[in-house]
Parts: C-alpha cells; sequence; structure tokens
C-alpha cells in the first residue's frame, strides 16, 4: 500500500525552489530562500542534483552557468567546490546539500524533494542521486516527500526509502519536447506512457505534481477517484491559483505570497 501524503502537503502553499526572490537577495533553492518559506510558513519544494562525489546538492539546473556564472556541469564538481561557488542574485552563499537544508527546516514546514532526471532520458539510471538523498533523509522526522518526473527514480525511492511518501512529476508530455520520438517507436511509446502518467503503480507512487495548464487531464480524474492528492506547478498570480485549485489540492507557487491558510 502507497504510503499517503501527509496533511501537511495539502495545507500551505508550497514555494517553488524556496522562497526565492532576488531582488532581496534570496536565490532559488539557497538556504536563505529555505529558511524565509520557513519563516513565513509555506510548505518548501527543492531540487536535487548529484555532485561529483555523490552529495545530494540542493540545485536544479545540471549545468552551473545560470546559477553561478561558471561553466560546467554540476556533477563534474565535488561538493566542497559547489559549496564555493555564489549563487547568482544572492550575498555569497553557495550550493547547501539536503543534509544543510533538512537542518534548517527542521520538520516545521513541509518540504517536498525533485530528485532530477540523471539518465539524460527519463529512464533507469545508476542510483547515486537516490541512494544519496535516502541517506540524507535517514532519521529525518518532519513531513517530507519526494517526487520525480523519472519513474525510474520514484521506484527506487520506494526501495531505498520505503517509509518516505513518493509522488510523479508530470505535465502533457508533447511531441514537441521528444523530437527524436518521430522516427523512434521505442521513444515514442516511452513518451505516450510518461503523457498517459501510467507508471503510478508501479512506482509506488500516493500523489502527482502536474503542470497546472494540464489539470484538466483526464487521468487526473482516474487518480483523484483513487484517492490520490493533486499538486500542481507552478503557480505566478493570484488569477493563476483560482484557476488551479478548481482541480489542484495544494499549489506551489513562486513570484507572489498566495495566502498560507
Amino acid at each position: 500500500m502507497p504510503l499517503r501524503l501527509p496533511a501537511a502537503f495539502l495545507r500551505a502553499p508550497i514555494a517553488h525552489r524556496a522562497l526565492h526572490d532576488g531582488a532581496d537577495g534570496r536565490p532559488e533553492n539557497s538556504l536563505s530562500a529555505i529558511a524565509a518559506a520557513v519563516e513565513a510558513g509555506f510548505g518548501i519544494e527543492i531540487d536535487l542534483q548529484l555532485s561529483f562525489d555523490g552529495e545530494a546538492m540542493v540545485f536544479h539546473d545540471d549545468t552551473l552557468e545560470r546559477m553561478t556564472g561558471q561553466p560546467g556541469r554540476t556533477d563534474a564538481q565535488p561538493a566542497a567546490a559547489l559549496a564555493a561557488l555564489a549563487l547568482q542574485g544572492g550575498r555569497g552563499e553557495g550550493i547547501p546539500t539536503l543534509a544543510q537544508t533538512l537542518a534548517v527546516i527542521a520538520g516545521k514546514v513541509a518540504l517536498l524533494i525533485e530528485l532530477k532526471d540523471q539518465s539524460g532520458r527519463l529512464g533507469p539510471g545508476d542510483g547515486r542521486l537516490e541512494a544519496a538523498t535516502a541517506r540524507a533523509l535517514q532519521g529525518y522526522e518532519g513531513p517530507v516527500a519526494v517526487m520525480s518526473f523519472n519513474p525510474e527514480v520514484v521506484a527506487r525511492m520506494a526501495e531505498l526509502a520505503p517509509d518516505v511518501p513518493r509522488g510523479l512529476t508530470s505535465y502533457a508530455f508533447p511531441r514537441e519536447d521528444f523530437p527524436q520520438a518521430a522516427d523512434n517507436p521505442a521513444l515514442e511509446a516511452h513518451r505516450a506512457r510518461l503523457a498517459a502518467i501510467t507508471d503510478y503503480d508501479r512506482a509506488g507512487a500516493s500523489f502527482v505534481s502536474h503542470h497546472w495548464r494540464d489539470l484538466d487531464n483526464p487521468r487526473l480524474g482516474e487518480l483523484r477517484a483513487q484517492g490520490a492528492p493533486i499538486l500542481c506547478w507552478t503557480i505566478r498570480s493570484a488569477e493563476e491559483e483560482r484557476q488551479a485549485r478548481r482541480v489542484a489540492d495544494n499549489i506551489t507557487f513562486e513570484g507572489y505570497l498566495p495566502a498560507t491558510g
């Protein structure tokens, strides 16, 4: 039986990449943005990438340039070097580890962790990020859940951290996002499976976080009928929130401040 998503994930809105604000010196996925979300009472969504030496790092991109101004891949640098890279738009802070993030949150608000795809094809990978995530989460007692666009990552987390609720990050997976699929039947079949969220049960998922502009997807109704909470990403205004909440049980937001309750 899949683990149920804790009620904390359905109360306060969830700050996308934490409560970041470049104008106030809080970069996305930074400890300052995480601390601000805790203080404001919002849930927190973060992203994980793997360092060269196998540490789960709180960072969205697989390359460093956008957020640090430095060239190269995130997974080509050890954790200490990533921690020493100043995040752009901040006040000198570097890329944090998942362990540091957990210490700042300390169970005060819900934490939604997205594991970024390490395979490059939303398929089977080497499992190193999943293992690093599971290690960091051992003994953590606050409300926490993991998710990924890659069903294989979610299935691996079911093995490595069976007590942590799991979900699928999803959207319409349109054909234009998979141009090679036109000449590759296997890739087209894979895209179609992702779009239909057919791996939900196999991955041991108990919720989805779906793109808010695709919330009329009939598959979401099917999942809701079997008890799945529907989260959505990423809301950027009160009007978008109003529309999304017709379907979604909670929102992930950025760029404005929704009500916390």
